[in-house]
């Protein structure tokens, strides 16, 4: 299987290691220690070997970070993860904070003494992070200080290997656009802005201008790798030679791609140094130790975005045909899940493990799947109220009747990734089950009905989605979508849904729609289709042409906690029109005839 459920949480370790990293400051000349959630290419997602907040703390969350002085400690995490971290580290030693309410760069301005130094790894601080960091030390009279190396690494002794799996391409006809052209484009952008050259770092960046594949990270086919695009559309590519397999190789040299093994990358940096050039690396994602490379060897280093951020979230034609087959696919294993936890849950004899792998075992009889998209969440009874919730064999709850059950899953097929959430309830449920399921229910579809004029962001959509919960006093504490990539990461920038978010929302972009509710310690809400913005079109009557969304995903809502009174006729109108489309689209698909059968049932339309 793809998943595995085994509790890796060592919290019972990390006081010998926090002692351990501690008794190492004075010898480094500092009084604390910065122990961000990332590797050297600052993504989302990292592999075991980079995983250090993980082994110091026990918090396993996707984001995070933690500073270490010498007699106190805080863990700053977003809303995602308020109850989940609580839960993982030892609330003794370090104190877990809640952003936005507090940021580390505020906690270190508050908490570090006056003269002290703070350290950190420059190659896990992004440029940003690094400048933000050293303005809250400097006021607070302190001092940002670099380490040579990463003080976690040297108590880290059973630390697993860096991955070497092979590399291979992706089939143009699944990518839509070539290597040799994408990089054009990029040179092309840099020529107008007199820039020598742009490094790349986000590793689905890097796998996205390439048409390459790997598995060096948990269920992302991204690559861990740097690379440097030159004015000349040529470029550098950091990556050990052996793992890329021939076909890849062969398409690399044609679009003029120099394949390095990784230790070479500095002296490319240092090149360009000595030629005095102006390169560009996006302050938000770069590594401070490449800004620090680089102007000391003498070159120009200017903050501009990824050359590949736009290009990459607004789908080609190619990509957006592969999301729409990718998710016709997926949902016939979501709609045998459904029917199998319908006809199963009621006898009791399921858990949260059991469920979450009977949806992986269904979906790799697709014959099809390369991976899953993420660990799923699978969450009974008070676990669904942990929105980044993982099961494991100590915390595996029994789906019980009466119960609401969540599963937020996704899938990696060769030509497009997949992420589903729906909620169920096992047996009968609550008024107020039911109340706080259709606000959530109308939030997603109010946002599915969206028709909005160019240069609207996911920022001035976001409300939309909250609108029917702030109605009854209720919000929820995580961004109300994200994007998603084309056989790449699941959570992938710019665009998103949140109150905070600025970027325009652009045809092409493929990207979640998942606002929920939350009561901690009895249940959690949440439901998820995937959306991509179409391009924008006349209105009958109006003055202005309006883009609008492209629902993707295509599985029944749970119709039984469903309370009609409190939806409008637009909203219920457009709950049966999608169950229909849910019918036309996925029941031709299914080999069986209970199977067709349950989902039209489970399609009906509801009324009042």
């Amino acid at each position: 299987m793809f998943q595995d459920f085994a509790d890796t949480n060592q919290r019972h370790l990390t006081p010998a290691r926090i002692a351990d990293l501690r008794a190492r400051f004075d010898a480094l000349g500092i009084d604390g220690l910065i122990v961000p959630r990332a590797d050297q290419y600052q993504g989302e997602y990292v592999p075991a070997c980079a995983d250090r907040l993980n082994w110091l703390t026990g918090f396993s969350g996707s984001a995070g970070s933690a500073v270490f002085l010498k007699s106190t400690a805080a863990i700053l995490v977003d809303g995602r993860y308020t109850l989940q971290v609580r839960e993982q580290i030892d609330l003794d030693l370090i104190t877990p904070l809640q952003v936005p309410d507090q940021t580390p760069h505020a906690w270190v301005e508050q908490n570090i003494p006056k003269g002290g130094k703070l350290g950190f790894d420059p190659w896990l601080l992004t440029v940003r992070d690094a400048d933000l960091f050293d303005k809250a030390c400097r006021r607070a009279g302190a001092e940002l200080v670099a380490l040579d190396s990463n003080p976690i690494d040297a108590i880290w002794i059973d630390r697993p290997p860096a991955p070497a799996k092979p590399v291979i391409q992706q089939p143009l006809q699944f990518a839509g656009v070539s290597a040799s052209d994408k990089l054009r484009a990029v040179a092309e952008g840099l020529q107008q802005r007199d820039a020598a050259a742009c490094v790349l770092t986000q590793t689905d960046a890097v796998a996205w201008i390439f048409n390459l594949r790997g598995s060096d990270i948990p269920h992302t086919p991204a690559v861990l790798a740097f690379s440097i695009v030159h004015e000349d559309a040529s470029a550098d590519l950091f990556l050990d030679p052996a793992r890329i397999d021939e076909d890849a190789r062969d398409a690399l040299t044609q679009a003029n791609v120099r394949l390095s093994p990784p230790e070479m990358m500095t002296e490319v940096l240092q090149a360009l140094g000595a030629a005095e050039a102006n390169v560009e690396l996006d302050f938000q994602w770069a590594a401070e130790a490449l800004r620090r490379t680089l102007e000391a060897s003498g070159a120009t280093v200017i903050h501009h975005e990824s050359p590949c951020t736009l290009p990459r979230a607004t789908k080609n034609r190619a990509e957006l045909e592969g999301a729409r087959a990718a998710h016709l696919r997926d949902g016939v294993p979501m709609a045998q899940f459904l029917r199998w936890m319908n006809d199963t849950a009621p006898a009791g004899k399921l858990d949260e493990i059991s469920a979450a792998q009977k949806l992986e075992t269904l979906r790799t009889q697709t014959g099809e799947l390369r991976d899953l998209s993420f660990d799923t969440i699978s969450g009974a009874g008070p676990h669904a109220a942990i929105p980044h919730y993982r099961v494991s064999e100590t915390s595996n709850l029994p789906v019980e009747m009466d119960r609401i059950y969540l599963v937020d899953s996704g899938a990696q097929y060769v030509d497009g990734t997949t992420d589903i959430t729906r909620t169920i309830i096992v047996g009968t449920p609550t008024d107020e089950m039911k109340d706080r399921f259709t606000r959530v229910l109308r939030g997603m579809i109010n946002l599915s009905r969206a028709r909005f004029p160019a240069g609207t962001t996911g920022g001035h959509l976001d409300s939309i989605a909250r609108a029917p919960l702030w109605e009854a006093g209720l919000d929820f504490d995580h961004g109300t979508g994200h994007g998603v990539g084309s056989y790449l990461s699941v959570h992938e920038g710019p665009q998103r849904f949140s109150k905070a978010d600025r970027t325009v929302l652009q045809p092409g972009m493929i990207m979640s729609n998942e606002p929920g509710y939350y009561k901690a310690g009895e249940y959690g809400i949440r439901i998820e289709n995937l959306l991509v913005v179409r391009e924008a079109e006349t209105i009958e009557g109006g003055e202005r042409p309006m883009h609008w969304f492209e629902t993707l995903t295509f599985t029944p809502i749970d119709r039984n906690l469903v309370e009609p009174a409190i939806m409008t006729d637009a909203e219920l109108a457009w709950l049966n029109n999608y169950h229909a489309q849910v019918v036309k689209k996925i029941a031709p698909r299914l080999d069986s005839d209970e199977d067709r059968a349950w989902l039209e049932t489970a399609c009906a339309p509801v009324s009042r």
